[in-house]
């Protein structure tokens, strides 16, 4: 996830991304806020969730969050891995390291680097601020749900189109890779163009002038593929026979 954001090969400016639950975990909130964009997931076990304490204090604060409220988080840690953080981070956003090699460097052996216990916990700080405007915000649910569904969408539409050896790319070969993804990049700029052609067709008729409100134009969408045929079309002519003799 990192990984795409940092190198998207384009010109925009990330702010936020929407990542499904299997996409987000503490230490992904830690390096998301160091390098200055939003993670926002859509939490499917929202219920089994914890919010962290700020501080230590008396444990009887917040009555009616004691169910999901857990230990204080330790600043302390965070202060004194903050320069190795930034480190890491800039590594991340240079390119001199990779989120793999990092995470691997830091679960060597089975035994917890500091700074990873430390990313963990500013995680764990910023997976609670964003759980309580999580929870508080029918607007921030939404905007997530909305954005996740247009990936998920093109990530469809991506399956339909790379249906060839069940969508896997089987080579280990980074041209013949490189060869796959771009030949997929190239049919989906075909079908968005084509798609966009044709509803840019249909709305500059006279029936449809008026009819659709800005919340219908906002839904309007160049991500279809039902229309496409991808195998080709086979004609049966019952009347003819098959020229097979010798």
């Amino acid at each position: 996830m990192i990984e795409g954001i940092l190198r998207h090969c384009t010109d925009a400016e990330i702010q936020a991304n929407y990542v499904a639950s299997h996409g987000q975990s503490e230490v992904a909130f830690a390096f998301c806020h160091v390098l200055g964009f939003r993670l926002l997931p859509r939490l499917k076990d929202i219920g089994s969730q914890r919010l962290y304490r700020a501080e230590k204090g008396n444990p009887e604060e917040f009555a009616n969050l004691q169910p999901v409220l857990t230990r204080a988080i330790d600043w302390d840690l965070i202060s004194n891995q903050y320069d190795e953080l930034i480190k890491y981070a800039t590594a991340l956003r240079l390119g001199t390291a990779d989120a793999e090699s990092i995470l691997r460097r830091f679960t060597r052996n089975n035994v917890q680097h500091p700074t990873y216990r430390a990313l963990a916990e500013l995680g764990k700080a910023m997976k609670t601020i964003f759980l309580c405007e999580y929870l508080q915000s029918e607007d921030l649910r939404r905007e997530i749900h909305e954005g996740l569904n247009v990936v998920e969408n093109w990530n469809s539409a991506n399956g339909f189109i790379f249906y060839g050896r069940s969508g896997e790319i089987a080579t280990n070969r980074l041209d013949d890779q490189e060869i796959a993804v771009l030949s997929l990049h190239l049919l989906q700029i075909c079908l968005v163009y084509i798609n966009t052609l044709m509803v840019q067709q249909v709305l500059s008729s006279e029936q449809w002038k008026g009819k659709l409100t800005v919340p219908d134009y906002r839904g309007l969408s160049p991500l279809f593929y039902s229309h496409v045929n991808p195998y080709g079309t086979f004609r049966l002519d019952m009347n003819e026979r098959l020229r097979l003799e010798a």
